[in-house]
């Protein structure tokens, strides 16, 4: 059995936005290995239209991902939580080797065990191409510091 990975469900407001917090910072590591470890071993996803399961299958997931959508910047927002269930919205930009921008937007469904695993994640995106200049994320790669503005008050 794996440790536990506060913060546990049920959430509250606190800890569901520390949750939605951490894992917006796991993905802008753009790290497969890191992220799929906030997922149970044998985790259900839906990425659009594509569905797979379990840390292995996310991992490989992720590399293709990453490998395609180049400069990945992510900012997540709390939606709504209730138990162990966390409903979050998010977008993101990236380019591709084209050099051409996108700013891809969606909504997640999250569902935890009891240990604070993501054991199911369901997600709807969809992609905007943008020019360079109507981008909005610049800070460095990697985790988003902490005075730059969310996605309400980017007003996406």
């Amino acid at each position: 059995m794996e440790a536990p990975r506060p913060p546990l469900p049920p959430f509250d407001a606190k800890t569901a936005a520390q949750k939605v917090r951490m894992a917006e910072d796991a993905w802008n590591t753009r790290d497969p290995q890191r992220v799929a470890m906030a997922y149970t071993q044998d985790s259900v996803w839906r990425n659009r239209a594509e569905f797979l399961a379990g840390r292995d299958a996310i991992v490989q997931f992720l590399t293709r991902k990453w490998s395609k959508e180049l400069d990945y910047r992510l900012i997540k927002e709390l939606w709504a939580f209730s138990g162990n269930r966390i409903a979050v919205r998010f977008a993101y930009e990236w380019h591709d080797d084209a050099g051409r921008w996108f700013r891809s937007y969606g909504n997640e469904n999250w569902e935890f065990d009891e240990q604070g695993y993501m054991r199911r994640r369901i997600a709807s995106i969809n992609d905007l191409p943008i020019s360079e200049a109507e981008r909005k994320y610049h800070w460095p790669l990697g985790r988003r510091p902490d005075d730059h503005p969310g996605l309400s008050d980017l007003g996406l």
